[in-house]
């Protein structure tokens, strides 16, 4: 496993009433995020590396609006709407 490390300076936990963990998992999380978003983790994993359940990352996926369908054309959307 990988360590990366970040300096935050203490004023900005303290402003924000966070502690270093609770920060590094919001990192982490909004990390998952982002690799979802690209497409360079399936949704599993990125659910693993944000240290939630399927469930909870789809919402929490929700919260910055990124959806887990995507078609290519609206042909492919209608098919699905047709088969669900």
């Amino acid at each position: 496993m990988c360590t990366l490390s970040i300096e935050i300076p203490d004023e900005i936990l303290l402003n924000i009433h966070k502690t270093q963990d609770e920060v590094v998992l919001y990192m982490k999380q909004l990390y998952a995020v982002d690799l979802y978003k690209k497409k360079q983790m399936s949704l599993g994993d990125c659910a693993a590396l944000a240290e939630m359940s399927k469930e909870e990352f789809i919402h929490f996926l929700a919260e910055f609006k990124v959806s887990i369908f995507s078609f290519d054309d609206d042909e492919d959307f209608e098919n699905e709407l047709k088969n669900a």
